[in-house]
């Protein structure tokens, strides 16, 4: 996410979402335990006591970051089966989930949210909403099996594993079996690629910083 100023006449409201754009980028690099709320403040211009006092702990922020990754995957998905049932849903829904995980922070913020879940009820009652909300929609939907329902958010793990420890890129035969079909591995492949484009950023950035 780009760096986002904020000027005094903007709400509170605003603010907020300046803050949430700022913690996209901080979590997505270094995780909720990992992240300071001063790198937050900085990145969208406030002071870290202003931070405090629009969401309350660095739980709360992270908490609600993570509820507006999910909520623009809700989003998305939603929109990409409009007009559509069946499995001509769920393959539309599936790429637009792809899709959605060319932005690498995306992906990083759901891949942090369930590392940080085990410890923590709240950060796991978050996940486990953004999962109610997406399979009542494609159950309503597409009036599908539980075993088609489980199948549809397998394959979605699969995708978010496998761009993150970019599997297409490995030639091996156990490789290529948990692979997609082809049309679809180019998509996939391109989710990879964001996210190495993504750690060369970061490592620039890191490297720019005083020791």
């Amino acid at each position: 996410m780009e760096l986002m100023m904020v000027s005094g006449r903007q709400t509170a409201e605003e603010r907020r979402t300046a803050v949430l754009a700022a913690a996209i980028s901080e979590f997505a690099r270094s995780g909720y335990a990992g992240t300071s709320t001063e790198a937050i403040a900085a990145r969208a211009g406030i002071s870290q006591p202003y931070l405090f006092r629009l969401f309350g702990t660095k739980k709360d922020l992270f908490v609600a970051t993570y509820d507006l990754v999910g909520d623009r995957i809700i989003r998305e998905l939603t929109l990409a089966g409009e007009g559509l049932e069946g499995e001509d849903a769920l393959v539309a829904m599936g790429a637009a989930y792809v899709e959605l995980m060319q932005d690498p922070e995306l992906l990083q913020v759901q891949l942090h949210g369930f590392a940080a879940a085990p410890g923590d009820p709240d950060i796991a009652r978050s996940c486990r909403r953004t999962f109610e909300v997406l399979q009542g929609m494609i159950r309503d939907r597409n009036h599908i099996s539980d075993d088609e329902l489980r199948n549809f958010f397998a394959t979605g793990m699969l995708i978010n594993v496998m761009a993150a420890i970019d599997l297409l890129s490995i030639s091996d035969p156990w490789a290529q079996n948990l692979c997609p079909a082809p049309e679809k591995a180019q998509a996939l492949k391109a989710v990879t690629q964001a996210l190495e484009a993504q750690h060369r950023a970061d490592e620039a950035t890191n490297a720019e910083v005083p020791a």
